[in-house]
Parts: C-alpha cells; structure tokens; sequence
C-alpha cells in the first residue's frame, strides 16, 4: 500500500460509531500497530458488553483510526487506541482524543483513563500532549509480557471545565514553598 498522505498535511476526518462492516479495517490496523492484536473475538466480546462503546475515525470512506472505551460511573477508560501507520501524525489521533474529552462533564464523568506500556515512549508522549499525566505505575500489567504499565490519567477542571493542571507535589517543592 503506498501512502495516500503527504507528510505535514492535517486531516480532517468523520469520527463515527464503530459499526460491523468496519472491523476488516479495524483488524487491520490493530495488527499493523500491536504486537498482540486484538482478534475479531476479543473486539466482539468487549463491544457486547452495555458499557463498551467503540468509534472510528474515517477520511475518504477508508477508516484511519479506532478508539474502543468503557463508560464508568466518573470516568472513562480507553481500552484500545491505533491510528493506521501510514496515517500517524497528521491529527487523527488527537481529534479521537479531544471527542472523548467532549464527553466529559464536571456533574458527571471528568477524567479519562488509559494503560501504556512502560516501552511505549510514542504514545507517552502522544498522551502527554493531550494532557494526561503518568499517575501510577502497574506493575508486570501486560500478560504477554509481564511488561509494566503507565496510568495515564486526562482529568478535567471542575471550575474551568477544562483540563487540570497537574503541578509536581513532594517533599522537595514544600520547602520550595516555604
């Protein structure tokens, strides 16, 4: 498949509901991302679940991206995240990021969840950008490779309604501060 981007071009795309005739694209992408891909299974078997929401982000009638999220009572949990390869760094992902951070309210649900390898420094850093911050560590959280996990945590303002802003907090900044 040869690129259909140029490098520096922004996309705009149509983020819509996850709908069956998009999983070929889906599994797709999530094998061209993932060292242990999703199956077809493991997508149906979460997206049955009531609280299980997934959507695609599409350009040109070809899907470029997935986000699949649970709903919880106060937050919302990403559960799995791609942008096709050949489609990274032109925005897709942080117009994905910014519809989910549109669901979010002060009344009700006011942060966003989501697990990162320790290795992963991409979408550390992709995460960063959209303001989440690492919040705990979970230790030997991927089973295939026993691998670490980063809790990366977006959390909205409950005055501003918009993002928090998270200062460093230890012993350290205290005697700073007096």
């Amino acid at each position: 498949m040869e690129p259909s981007f140029s490098p520096e071009q922004h996309l705009d795309v149509q983020i819509r509901w996850l709908i069956r005739r998009d999983m070929p694209d889906v599994l797709r992408i999530e094998r061209s991302t993932y060292g242990q891909p999703w199956t077809d299974e493991d997508f149906l078997t979460c997206l049955r679940q009531r609280n299980c929401i997934g959507m695609v982000a599409e350009h040109d009638q070809k899907i470029v991206g997935f986000m699949i999220y649970e709903l919880h009572k106060s937050r919302l949990h990403i559960l799995n995240f791609a942008v096709d390869p050949e489609a990274r760094r032109h925005g897709i992902g942080t117009q994905m990021v910014l519809r989910l951070i549109d669901k979010l309210s002060q009344q009700r649900r006011n942060e966003i969840l989501i697990e990162v390898r320790e290795r992963d420094l991409d979408t550390q850093l992709f995460f960063q950008k959209q303001a989440f911050r690492a919040v705990c560590v979970l230790r030997s959280h991927f089973d295939d490779t026993e691998e670490d996990a980063y809790t990366m945590q977006f959390r909205l303002d409950a005055k501003s309604g918009t993002a928090a802003q998270f200062a460093p907090h230890n012993r350290i900044s205290e005697v700073d501060a007096a």
